[in-house]
């Protein structure tokens, strides 16, 4: 039976069937009791559900209900979409088997890179998950026993010296310019270890110049942090127009525009991700350990291996 509680901010709704619990909090006493009706039925009738249902409505389902609550959801839409264009969509859910999974997994390794693969596989374990944790309709996730594909080693691209040069002679100097910006922003994440986003995402009010730092609210892990600036980062940022956010571009817009001048300057392979290579080889020579996680931002100490790409050149003459 279902029970609806007012609170300060809503009203929550709570059902207990068969030792599954299960609460949310909605704005209407209304919205509350739909859920609840709701959420029972599924939990009582999750077969008859998973009988008729497909994998196809399922993803939809998670778009529309659980990635616009995540950041970067809206990627995630995307990649639903795509994927319920996919045969594997057509599947009722209780007809779902490893096998069906292993073999869309061999039909797009055809298509795209193993790691697309893998994020894919990530994504539809997580939908898969969702519907038998929290919806009821399915008693397992079919794609945990399906083996996914090796993870390719990570990236070791840096810039070189020469390539930062040609990429600034094709970007030009005129910062009016969103193509000069955009390569104006690459070397402000050389200096900072900032991702494209967080550089987008950055806005005046959150820099202080004095104190040489830059307050980050919305980063990948969620959780907000404070860069700091060195000197050159400070002066990058001092000879920008005024513009709100800081470098006057989205996203989209610094890769289409770090791509497009990266290919006339003839520079081969290089995204603007590498930047953060880059940068955290840099700043290993000045910061120990802690606190250089703690400056870009990477709770796990092993990720740092990962952007760590000094060569064994450099390394033997730091050993004299």
């Amino acid at each position: 039976m279902a029970s609806i509680r007012k609170l300060k901010s809503g009203y929550r709704a709570e059902i207990a069937r068969q030792g599954v619990r299960k609460s949310r909090v909605f704005p209407t006493k209304q919205a509350a009791k739909d859920w609840a009706a709701r959420a029972e039925y599924e939990l009582l009738n999750g077969d008859k559900i998973a009988a008729v249902s497909t994998f196809g409505a399922l993803m939809d389902r998670y778009a529309r209900e659980r990635s616009p609550q995540k950041r970067g959801g809206r990627w995630e839409v995307v990649r639903l979409e795509k994927l319920q264009r996919d045969k594997i969509a057509d599947k009722k859910l209780g007809d779902l088997a490893p096998r069906d999974f292993a073999g869309w997994r061999d039909r797009r390794m055809g298509e795209v890179a193993p790691a697309s693969v893998i994020r894919e596989m990530q994504l539809m374990s997580a939908v898969l998950n969702v519907a038998r944790k929290e919806w009821g309709m399915i008693s397992e996730n079919p794609i945990s026993d399906v083996k996914r594909p090796s993870k390719p080693p990570p990236r070791d691209r840096r810039p070189s010296l020469d390539e930062i040069d040609r990429m600034r002679h094709s970007a030009g100097e005129d910062l009016t310019k969103l193509t000069a910006r955009a390569f104006h922003a690459f070397l402000f994440a050389i200096e900072t270890a900032m991702r494209a986003g967080e550089i987008a995402g950055l806005e005046w009010d959150r820099v202080d110049l004095d104190r040489r730092v830059a307050r980050l609210m919305h980063t990948k892990n969620g959780r907000p942090r404070d860069v700091p600036l060195s000197t050159e980062a400070v002066r990058l940022l001092k000879v920008l127009p005024q513009l709100n956010p800081v470098f006057g571009l989205s996203s989209r817009q610094l890769d289409v525009l770090f791509r497009k001048q990266r290919d006339r300057a003839g520079v081969v392979g290089l995204t603007f991700h590498d930047s953060r290579h880059e940068a955290i080889t840099r700043l290993s020579q000045k910061l120990d350990v802690l606190a250089l996680a703690r400056t870009v931002g990477h709770s796990d100490l092993r990720m740092l291996q990962v952007y760590y790409n000094e060569d064994a050149e450099a390394l033997a003459m730091r050993l004299d």
